[in-house]
């Protein structure tokens, strides 16, 4: 890649450089992905005096260097919106020689990302993989023909058009199953689901220090109660830190907020915690519990499920509410899919807001409104309620499936740009070869004009009195500025691309 473009990372942040008379906008790795710019969280710095040296152009391909080590290397296209932009180091920009089409080296980086070829170049400190500029110059890049690069990215373009229009469309119905899902929940939790004789408005009486709002239609027959008429209602254990390594204490899992997530609980990952065992006893988690957020985000505070005694043994942390239904009142289904469905206005609007975190009081919790069905009902309710659920989780699942369908898709699509099959080749294209001779000559003439310029630059210092740099400094400088460009050698375990179109090298007689 060094040897068909110009790689450079951008200006190192420094605090002395959060105010200045030059304040230019400038794109971090939180900006950029793959092929796609995000302008919505634009950061300032000063880029007094060197605002040119970093300024983005039209055309220039920038790359994460830090990131997750499957996404290292993520690339996208910087196509001059907004205007006068500058980047920071977290990023590296190669700038292509003529000939060389941006368009082709984003198709080529997005192909590295996603094969791995980024990564096996990066150095992979605490789960962040970090890109050298230096070594993304001796990464391979192929080069065809500029009119063959054309005709790739334009086909190629145009079937993964086709793919994100599919997306899209899956994405859509996704976000619409989520909304049916809720539907259906509100429905069962209600008696609407099943119920032929009409609705009547929700009533509850007030009470004191929460504000309740429209409570949703029922079927005719229900009542409303709060819930602590109806369930104890408890919170969690806080995590004593001094004592987790007191043996005496018996250690056990138990759920935190990231457990809870809406109508199911994800157990992929539960904690362990030691507690006295008065604690454990008050706190063991019984089948049909109801585990609902105490905070979070504001539009996740109620959310939880059931536990059906998935572990032998359990309890929960402070930030979930534990609610135990007394008697036969309703059933923990019912109760959760209204707590996770029309409840949640009434949680949001009764939460309170922090800086960062919404958080709901236990007091507050204890006076929810819950839907009450007739004696009877509860259990044909519940069954009504799964058997359409069921459907729109099948659905769900099939949206799952296309979407991981559409990325391998793309990952084939990529492949296939690669192989010499997207498009014909065409034998009135220029050689490769001639190609690449055109471009060592620009970079030759370029780089002799740079000298020039250097040149005529200490002249003009020495007509100007300043002193010229000791022939000691200079040597030092050519001699570190030669390490720090020298790329390493290729990855020994580097893969040739397969095809025709392959990595021409750039070795010529003079």
């Amino acid at each position: 890649m060094g040897d068909v473009g110009d790689i450079d990372l951008g200006r190192q942040r420094h605090p002395k450089w959060h105010h200045g008379p030059e304040m230019r906008p400038y794109l971090r790795v939180a900006n950029v992905f793959e092929d796609r710019i995000d302008t919505t969280d634009l950061k300032e710095m000063d880029f007094s005096g060197v605002f040119e040296q970093y300024r983005l152009q039209p055309g220039d391909v920038l790359l994460n260097e830090g990131q997750s080590p499957h996404l290292v290397g993520r690339p996208a296209l910087y196509r001059g919106e907004p205007a006068d932009m500058a980047f920071t180091n977290s990023l590296i920009r190669f700038q292509a020689n003529s000939g060389l089409l941006p368009e082709w080296a984003l198709l080529v980086f997005r192909r590295h990302m996603h094969f791995g070829r980024f990564l096996r170049e990066a150095r992979i400190t605490t789960n962040i993989a970090h890109l050298s500029a230096v070594r993304l110059k001796a990464v391979e890049i192929p080069v065809p023909p500029t009119e063959e690069q054309r005709r790739i990215v334009e086909v190629f373009g145009e079937r993964e058009a086709r793919l994100n229009a599919i997306e899209a469309k899956v994405v859509r119905a996704q976000g619409d199953l989520e909304r049916l899902k809720s539907a259906v929940m509100a429905a069962a939790a209600t008696g609407l689901l099943t119920s032929a004789r009409g609705r009547v408005p929700g009533k509850i009486a007030n009470s004191p220090g929460v504000a309740d709002g429209v409570l949703s239609d029922t079927a005719p027959g229900w009542v409303w109660r709060r819930l602590d008429e109806i369930a104890e209602v408890v919170g969690g254990v806080s995590k004593d830190a001094k004592r987790q390594s007191d043996e005496t204490w018996p250690e056990v899992p138990y759920l935190r907020v990231a457990n809870a997530q809406r109508a199911q609980l994800d157990l992929s990952h539960v904690a362990s915690i030691r507690v006295p065992r008065k604690t454990l006893d008050k706190l063991r988690l019984q089948e049909g519990d109801i585990l609902m957020a105490e905070g979070g985000d504001r539009d996740k505070l109620g959310r939880g499920w059931i536990w059906e005694k998935q572990l032998d043994e359990c309890i929960h942390q402070n930030h979930l509410f534990r609610a135990r239904i007394e008697g036969e009142a309703t059933h923990p289904k019912l109760l959760s899919w209204y707590a996770n469905s029309a409840a949640r206005r009434w949680f949001e609007g009764n939460g309170k807001q922090s800086v960062n975190l919404a958080s709901i009081s236990i007091s507050k919790v204890k006076k929810l409104p819950v839907p009450i069905p007739p004696l009877g009902e509860k259990e044909d309710l519940v069954r009504s309620g799964e058997q359409a659920l069921r459907r729109v989780a099948f659905l769900a699942e099939r949206c799952r499936r296309a979407l991981t369908d559409l990325a391998y898709l793309r990952r084939s699509l990529l492949q296939e740009a690669f192989s010499g099959n997207l498009v014909p080749q065409n034998p009135d294209d220029e050689h490769a070869e001639e190609l690449l001779k055109r471009i060592r000559v620009e970079r030759e003439t370029a780089e002799a004009e740079r000298k020039a310029a250097r040149r005529a630059a200490r002249v003009a210092q020495r007509a100007e009195g300043q002193p010229p740099r000791s022939p000691q400094r200079k040597q030092r400088k050519a001699s570190s500025s030669a390490r720090a460009t020298q790329p390493p050698p290729p990855h020994r375990d580097a893969p040739a691309f397969n095809g025709e179109q392959t990595a021409l090298p750039l070795e010529f007689s003079s």
